[in-house]
Order: C-alpha cells, then sequence, then structure tokens
C-alpha cells in the first residue's frame, strides 16, 4: 500500500491499532506529580521493573523482549539510546558517528554538584559521552541518518556536544542525500552551559532549514516520554512527518509554568501526545512494535522520488 493511500486511509489505519491505543490510554498520568516524576525504570540491571502506569511488576527478560511494553496496559517504559537504535535498524548495519566528542564546563558551573562531575557520573552510568548517539544504518536494506538522544545521561539534555552531533548528523544526511531520523528524549537545553546550549537550537535549525527546504531531503521527528524545551522547539516539532510514542509528554515549558505565568488551570493530559495529535500537532501516534514498518513505509516513497534519479 502506497504512503498516499496510508494517509488518506488514517483512520482505518487507526482502528487496527485503536484497542491498542484505548487500552494504553486508560490508565493516562492523572495528576502533576506523577507526570512530572522522572523515569528511573533501568531494565539493564536487575531481574524485575515496575510499570510506572499500573504499578506491576514486570520481569526484564520478557520486558525487552516486548520491546518495553508492558503487554496488559500498553505502556511504553524508558529504553537506552541503543535499545531505541535497535528498533528501526537492520541488525548489525549500525555505523555510529562523533562517538568520541565530549562537553567541556567552560563555565564552571557548579550547583549541588559540578558540571565535570555530573557528566563523568553520566558516562559511567550510562556508557555513552554524551546524551545523544548519531550514526549511519539501514532501514529494510535502505541507508538512512538516524540520531536517538538518551534520557538516561543527564535526562536527555542538550549541550554543545548533543547540538553538534546532531548538526554534523544533518549535514551528512544532506550531503550523501539521505533522509533523517531522530528520536528525541530530553529534558530540553543543559542549564550548566547557559547560552551555549542555547545556541544549539539555532544551530539545529538553520541545518535543518538547508536538509529540508533547499534540498528537499526527508526528515522525519520521533517523539518519546519526554519531549521537552528546546529541543521540542528545534528538532522535535521540524519534522516534515512528526511521530509520537503512546502518552509521550511534550511541550516547551511545564504545566506549573503555564499555570503560573497564564493564571489559568491547565487540564491534566493536556501536554500528552494523545492531547497534541488530536489537536493537529502530530501526524501520527505509532506502538512502539510499529515503528520499524510504519518508517519503511513513509521512507519508501522518498528513494524513487523523481528528483532523486536525476
Amino acid at each position: 500500500m502506497s504512503v498516499i493511500n496510508w494517509f488518506e486511509d488514517k483512520r482505518k489505519f487507526g482502528g487496527l491499532i485503536g484497542a491498542f491505543l484505548e487500552e494504553a490510554t486508560k490508565g493516562s498520568i492523572s495528576s502533576e506529580r506523577e507526570r512530572d516524576r522522572r523515569i528511573s525504570i533501568n531494565t539493564n540491571k536487575g531481574l524485575w521493573a515496575r510499570c510506572d502506569n499500573c504499578g506491576n511488576m514486570l520481569h526484564v527478560k520478557f520486558l525487552k523482549q516486548n520491546k518495553s511494553v508492558r503487554e496488559e496496559c500498553g505502556y511504553h517504559l524508558s529504553m537506552n539510546s541503543m535499545e531505541r537504535i535497535e528498533l528501526p535498524i537492520d541488525r548489525d548495519t549500525w555505523i555510529p558517528m562523533d562517538e568520541d566528542t565530549t562537553a567541556k564546563d567552560v563555565l564552571a558551573f557548579s550547583d549541588e554538584d559540578s558540571y565535570q562531575n555530573r557528566i563523568t557520573t553520566s558516562q559511567e552510568k550510562t556508557g555513552l559521552t554524551d546524551a545523544v548517539q548519531t550514526g549511519i544504518g539501514y532501514l529494510n536494506g535502505k541507508p538512512i541518518a538516524l540520531g536517538v538522544m538518551d534520557f538516561h545521561f543527564m535526562g536527555g539534555s542538550m549541550g554543545s556536544v548533543v547540538g553538534e552531533k546532531i548538526t554534523r548528523s544533518i549535514e551528512y544526511a544532506t550531503h550523501e542525500s539521505l533522509p533523517l531520523i531522530i528520536i528525541c528524549a530530553s529534558g530540553g537545553a543543559r542549564m550548566q552551559e547557559g547560552t551555549l546550549s542555547l545556541m544549539q537550537m539555532a544551530k539545529i535549525s538553520s541545518v535543518l532549514q538547508i536538509h529540508q527546504v533547499q534540498k528537499r531531503l526527508l526528515y522525519i521527528s520521533v517523539l518519546t516520554y519526554p519531549t521537552t524545551g528546546g529541543v521540542t522547539a528545534s528538532s522535535g516539532m521540524s519534522g516534515d512527518i512528526i511521530i509520537a510514542e503512546s502518552k509521550a509528554y511534550t511541550a516547551f515549558a511545564g504545566k506549573r509554568v503555564i499555570e503560573q505565568t497564564s493564571r489559568q488551570k491547565i487540564p491534566d493530559g493536556f501536554q500528552a501526545a494523545e492531547s497534541l495529535f488530536d489537536n493537529g500537532l502530530l501526524d501520527l501516534i505509532v506502538p512502539r512494535n510499529l515503528l520499524k514498518g510504519v518508517l519503511s513505509e513513509i521512507s519508501e516513497p522518498y528513494y524513487s522520488a523523481p528528483y532523486k534519479k536525476d
């Protein structure tokens, strides 16, 4: 089925996964405290994990087999960046880029702990140099450029290294005429780097403009829980196609900030993926086990586009 027919028949497609989404949203987060709670599940350690939605204990072995999705309630638990890379990429085709790029504490920032210590602790915890992995892989035999953020590294915050790695990935995709996919998971700009962090928003947006508008190349954004702040305002909401996981919390400012600024009560769940989809801010909500097929279906016409053959 062509992607054009697929989009025209989106409601039918929604019916195919409607039962999944309906079940997944039954236990939607009902309080600000629960929604703002940081996901602390680490499925790489121990034998059991607890579902943040229904509270049941889950065996890690079976949870990983099901892509960290709780079957009974449909809740999507946290994943690290390597697990997310394996979702769309064909086995043994991942080629990482800029793995050795590390941040410098140019501001000598310190609060309860120094910025340098926070970086070192996160590196030891995750095995990553910073909060994003970028590289090239194959999606059903076709090359793509992929960037995947990791919330377990300082909340996926976007500092100068994250911005630079994403920028280089976009530039490489543009130069090689590759479709680009970025999977977002971030608390926003990294406050320990101040303005240097905020600059990454403009840098990423400028190279995306070249990739999408000037070169007419495809960019697909995938939003996961959470995607907030400067990441939402740059790479997150700039996709030609914007996909979200079920109940992915997506926002620029948090609920409390909006309420304090506007002096109005904000309804629960208004920044969840389902609410954003209802208001036209997302193109699709896709369960994890369908993501690779959906990405392949969307990108297939790109490879056969007439201008690609010039």
